[in-house]
Formats: C-alpha cells, sequence, structure tokens
C-alpha cells in the first residue's frame, strides 16, 4: 500500500467515527463543511487543468447538497424551509453550469452562499450550546 492510499484509508476511518459520534447538528455541519471543501479542491484541479477530477469534486459537491436538501423537513420549517430548498437547488444547478463552463466564478459564489448558510448553522449552534450551559 503506498503512502497516499493509507491516508485516505485513514481519512475515511477518521471520517466515519467522527459520523457516528456526532449529533443531527454536527452531522449538517459536517455536510457544509464537505461540500466546501469538495469546491475548494474542485477549483484547484480546474487551476492545474485536471478535468476529470474536477468533475468529481464537483459531483461530489452537487451530491453533499442534495443530501442537505434532503434533510428539510417537509412538515417543519415554513418559510425557511421553502428557501432553503430553493437556495439549495439553485447551488446545484449553479454547480453544474460551472462543471460544464469551466467558471471558477460559479464555484466561488457557490462557495459564498453555502458559507453564509453554514455560518448561520454555526451561530445558531453556538447560541444553542450558551443557553444550555446558563442552564447547567
Amino acid at each position: 500500500m503506498n503512502s497516499y492510499s493509507a491516508i485516505q484509508n485513514y481519512q475515511q476511518v477518521n471520517v466515519q467515527s467522527s459520523v457516528v459520534d456526532a449529533s443531527p447538528h454536527r452531522l449538517i455541519q459536517m455536510l457544509f463543511e464537505g461540500a466546501l471543501e469538495r469546491i475548494a479542491q474542485a477549483k484547484g484541479s480546474l487551476a492545474r487543468g485536471s478535468f476529470v477530477q474536477k468533475s468529481e469534486r464537483i459531483t461530489k459537491a452537487v451530491a453533499i447538497v442534495q443530501g442537505l436538501q434532503g434533510s428539510l423537513s417537509d412538515t417543519e420549517g415554513g418559510e425557511l424551509t421553502a428557501n432553503l430548498d430553493a437556495l439549495y437547488d439553485y447551488v446545484i444547478r449553479t454547480l453544474i453550469q460551472a462543471n460544464q463552463s469551466n467558471d471558477v466564478a460559479k464555484l466561488d459564489e457557490c462557495a459564498k452562499l453555502l458559507g453564509d448558510v453554514k455560518s448561520g448553522w454555526d451561530q445558531m449552534l453556538d447560541t444553542q450550546a450558551a443557553a444550555a450551559g446558563a442552564y447547567s
């Protein structure tokens, strides 16, 4: 086994153990992190002219965003859920366009949109943790 394969195996085991131990809120954070990481990797692949790898990374980012979209509750959240659903749909379509046209600006736009939502999610979790700490 070469060192690259060993690193990949370690990373996969590390991710799997993190998922097993994670709360539902942390799982959503991990999905955001994964999507943002794949977009950054796609940009790097594009810069190196590695179009196959770029397509693989964007395809993985699309799958992650679809997972985020699928996690939305149809019965809870009302307008917020509808807005997130529309945003995720837009990000998916824009990622596909970026893949087809090799457009870094579209990748940047998707990263910014997902980063903004992740930031709000992180703040919500920080607020919940602070409130829980105040009551213990």
